[in-house]
């Protein structure tokens, strides 16, 4: 045939029911719009999952290294857990059903994971305090990555590109993130609810309502009762700002009413929360506990209070802040005047101003995002007793008003450069702006790291002792006694490093019967779930003249009935709301096998009660030892941050933690059970 023959190619008809494809994002579509270079591509910036997975690997990264900050942490919750978990631990007064101030449905929340790590490794207590942390560190994530991509859609790109860095990197966030606190949990719970309700209030916005309202309920009934004072810029927009409804004066009326009508709805509906919670913690306590109440009862009700327990000045958060955020934090405080200064200078920067009294104005939209942050500020520096962790649900907001702070001085900064040279087209090429912001961020990133890196290099010796008294000591002594199935190589022997060394089982411990004291650093102490099981756990008098925790009744394993430990329920006798000395809470240290000490060789102290026991060495033999700061006799800047090198650790002053052992006791304890052995063989 020729080749010029031509031939029909028949197409399938088109459908109105074919799929659209999905529209592409108006990147100006949010409350801060970009005026150079609109038509551009948008900035990088990572997709959902991508974010979730860089932000993960630091979270995970932080449930392995980071510290126990705070004792409040591991008495009031890794210590009944571990209790409910493995039925013995410390009990604090906030846990007794006299008081019941702590919320035993927050502490079962984290059960799960130490069960799935018992059943991984079950003898194994170590597994289940880091399979908390983990479970803590993915849920953060959840958090943290909503909050970014809501920020990059509904308020700029740029702006939810530093604040992926500014929450990553931080380290607050570090700290706070995988912290097992009530704060903790608020400050996840914050943050989606503050994801949500970013975007401005419309009738239509059911979404916006429902999911903001119940998060802030969840972390306030669940968590902490106090975050809810985050909720109220929210609040009050849902109730009396127009957002993106326009609404005409003959239909406010009709308006306000749907508003009010929804927003209420929406609280009762989070209100049932309180079902599941108060009956949790009535069945734990033995009796009707509504712990919320309680906390605020206690706090601001109580003639007793927490002021007990040390006040601070008026700028102690701003100093914390400072230590944890570095530079994010003036950025922070800036946010409303820069706002100000924006509206005077670069108004185009909020898109289109109020025109009418029918619509809202961009300004005060954006106002009332960077509130919270200042108003949970000014309500904590305002209370006499303050904590680093009661900040901690306000974490993600100081990211967000540093992140709008330095996206509108890069704005400001756009518009004095067209102001000079009269020429949009040489400031859209110009690399000035991109270097600032470059900078602030990556100042920001350094220092945190560098905060990071200090935490664990000048404080994070108990954790690791606990890891030598369980890897190194107790298999030594176990190995002395002949208990071990297959004896352990001599020390400094040859390792094989290709044949898996088998796992030791540590649970002959318990024929030993041996006890752990701890004294004048007994707040330092991360938890019963780093001591191996069999290892007794008690505190010998120091200089501290408050209230210690006590022991929980102990409660045996595998308890059958609707709850489980109902040793919860007993009222001990020697507990106290006014922080005054229990001496039934300590123990002799003639009692004591191990004891860890921290002393200042360099700035020696000792008082009767609190002698430099790793100085004793007729008794005391040092096992194991870690450097610590000495934070009263060091310079301020190089106790703040980490940097290499010989010179900078040497601008430090030194002390030694210790896993201290008493020689004669233990090795008399060892003959026992060698002797026990030999009589029944």
């Amino acid at each position: 045939m020729s080749g010029a023959t031509q031939t029909i190619r028949l197409r399938r008809p088109q459908t109105d029911n074919a799929a659209p494809k999905p529209r592409k994002q108006d990147r100006h579509s949010g409350i801060l719009q970009d005026q150079l270079r609109r038509s551009d591509r948008p900035p990088w910036s990572p997709s959902f999952s991508l974010a979730f997975r860089i932000v993960l690997l630091i979270r995970v990264l932080g449930a392995m290294y980071s510290n126990i900050d705070d004792c409040d942490e591991v008495f009031n919750f890794w210590e009944p857990l571990h209790y409910f978990d493995k039925g013995y631990g410390f009990q604090t007064w906030e846990v007794s059903p006299k008081y019941a101030i702590r919320s035993w449905t927050y502490v079962l929340l984290h059960l799960l994971p130490t069960r799935l790590a018992s059943f991984i490794a079950e003898n194994d207590k170590r597994p289940s305090f880091f399979a908390v942390r983990i479970f803590l560190a993915v849920i953060s994530t959840f958090s943290e990555v909503i909050l970014y991509r809501q920020v990059y859609e509904k308020v700029n790109q740029r702006v939810g590109r530093y604040l992926f860095f500014m929450l990553a990197f931080s380290a607050g966030m570090w700290n706070a993130s995988t912290a097992f606190l009530p704060s903790s949990f608020a400050m996840y719970t914050s943050s989606v609810a503050f994801a949500y309700s970013i975007a401005p209030s419309s009738v239509q916005g059911h979404r916006k309502t429902i999911v903001s309202t119940i998060m802030f309920a969840t972390g306030a009934i669940v968590g902490w009762p106090f975050a809810l004072a985050l909720a109220i810029p929210f609040v009050f927009e849902e109730l009396f700002v127009f957002g993106a409804d326009t609404v005409p004066s003959a239909s406010y009326g009709h308006w306000i009413s749907t508003r009010w009508k929804r927003l209420f709805g929406t609280g009762v509906l989070a209100s049932f929360i309180f079902i599941p919670v108060v009956a949790i913690d009535s069945f734990a306590y033995g009796k009707l506990s509504v712990v919320p109440w309680n906390i605020v009862r206690y706090n601001i009700f109580s003639d007793r209070g927490p002021n007990l327990y040390g006040t601070e000045s008026w700028n102690f958060y701003i100093l914390n802040l400072l230590l944890n955020f570095n530079v994010l934090t003036p950025f922070a405080l800036l946010s409303l005047p820069a706002l100000a200064i924006t509206y005077g200078i670069d108004r185009k920067r909020l898109g289109s101003v109020k025109r009418s009294k029918e619509e809202s104005s961009p300004f005060p939209l954006l106002g009332l995002r960077l509130a919270p942050f200042y108003l949970w500020l000014l309500i904590l520096s305002k209370q006499e007793h303050k904590e680093e962790r009661f900040m901690f649900p306000a974490y993600p907001m100081l990211c967000f008003n540093a992140a709008i702070t330095v996206y509108l001085m890069r704005g400001w900064l756009e518009t004095v450069f067209i102001k000079l040279t009269k020429s949009p087209y040489r400031a859209s090429h110009s690399s000035i702006f991109r270097s600032f912001t470059s900078s602030a961020v990556l100042c920001s990133i350094l220092l945190s790291v560098s905060r990071i890196l200090a935490l664990w290099n000048y404080y994070h010796a108990p954790m690791t002792l606990m890891y030598a008294l369980e890897s190194q000591e107790i298999p030594t002594l176990l190995n002395d006694t002949g208990l071990l199935p297959t004896p352990l190589p001599p020390l400094g022997a040859p390792m094989n490093k290709k044949v898996q060394q088998p796992r030791i089982d540590l649970s002959p411990i318990k024929e030993l019967d041996l006890t752990l004291c701890i004294g004048k650093e007994w707040y330092r102490f991360p938890g019963h779930y780093l001591v191996p099981t069999g290892v007794n756990v008690e505190f010998i008098k120091s200089e501290f003249d408050g209230l210690l925790p006590g022991h929980f009744r102990e409660s045996a394993n595998g308890t059958l009935g609707l709850w489980p430990r109902p040793e919860t329920r007993y009222i001990p006798k020697n507990m106290n709301d006014l922080n005054r000395e229990e001496s039934s809470h300590y123990v002799p240290v003639s009692r004591c096998d191990y004891l860890m000490d921290l002393d200042f060789p360099s700035h020696p102290s000792s008082s009767p009660s609190e002698p430099r026991y790793s100085t004793l060495i007729d008794i005391w033999e040092k096992t194991s030892c870690r450097p610590f700061l000495d934070a009263r006799h060091s310079p301020l800047l190089s106790r703040a941050l980490w940097m290499p090198g010989e010179n900078w650790r040497q601008l430090n002053s030194w002390g030694e933690f210790c896993l201290l052992k008493n020689t004669a006791l233990v090795e008399g304890k060892v003959q026992d059970v060698r002797e026990r052995r030999g009589n029944r063989k």
